[in-house]
């Protein structure tokens, strides 16, 4: 239960490391030997920690570098170390070490998520709204404007089948779970709109994202572009002249009605006078 900036960095550079938090930290905390701020978590701690300990700054250097790079330690530098009273279990947790994440890389990534998660809980909507665009060609918006219960059981479907699963429906999986999480946080989306959806972007609207025209399975990028393009001049008086002007395939059109976007557009352009 990390409380602090620092606490957060120590454990991105747990993580990171191999053979750094299991077979090593991780038993020295459970076992109350050292707390989460003793361990070694970044190779800077080594170096910082030895000179602080007494021991000359090039000594420290040279076994930080041994350690992050999984050489262990000498002779020469256990008995250097013990002269200055470096804990046992500190010599034993530098002799696991296979590598190391430097203190800075982790100090961004920790930067980097800290401000994700500061605007996923303050900025809900526009978080949302910049990831699903970054997912875009993964969203599904016949599928996800179904509702809570639609998404909760698609994403049961697929983990059920999760070895099975193409990288395709791997990447449909993760957004079904950010959605799922949308909705759950009292968020929705409406369906998507040939007049009103951008091409490739979401739209905050009110408490709910209106999803761009890519994010329909079967409208590709050309095509969303076009129809955007098309619409600037007038609004469509049929489907025939949608599909002229955006100049769009019968494959888009299908997708179109089925998601209901053509819903009270006339398939021509012909007026019966009965």
């Amino acid at each position: 239960k990390p409380t602090t900036f620092a606490e957060l960095v120590r454990i991105s550079g747990l993580s990171h490391g191999t053979d750094v938090w299991v077979n090593n930290a991780q038993d020295l905390v459970r076992q109350n030997i050292a707390e989460l701020k003793d361990v070694i978590s970044t190779r800077d701690d080594i170096m910082n920690y030895l000179i602080l300990k007494g021991l000359p700054a090039k000594d420290a250097f040279k076994i930080m570098e041994k350690v992050r790079k999984g050489k262990g330690l000498t002779e020469e530098d256990k008995a250097l170390m013990k002269e200055n009273d470096v804990p046992q279990w500190y010599i034993e947790s530098c002799m696991k070490i296979k590598y190391m994440f430097p203190k800075a890389h982790a100090v961004a990534y920790v930067m980097m998520s800290f401000r994700l998660a500061y605007f996923k809980v303050h900025y809900p909507l526009a978080f949302y709204a910049t990831y699903f665009t970054t997912k875009a060609s993964d969203f599904d918006s016949d599928l996800i404007i179904k509702g809570k219960k639609v998404v909760k059981d698609k994403i049961k479907e697929l983990e059920n089948h999760f070895n099975e699963l193409s990288q395709r429906d791997k990447d449909l999986l993760t957004v079904l779970e950010v959605a799922y999480e949308m909705y759950c946080r009292g968020f929705g989306f409406l369906p998507v709109d040939i007049y009103r959806s951008d091409a490739n972007q979401f739209i905050i609207m009110g408490n709910n994202l209106l999803p761009p025209l890519v994010s329909l399975q079967g409208v590709g990028e050309n095509a969303a572009h076009n129809i955007c393009k098309a619409r600037e001049k007038s609004k469509f008086i049929s489907v025939e002249d949608l599909r002229q002007r955006a100049k769009v395939s019968k494959t888009v059109i299908e997708t179109l009605k089925k998601h209901g976007c053509l819903d009270g557009l006339p398939d021509d352009d012909q007026l019966s006078l009965f």
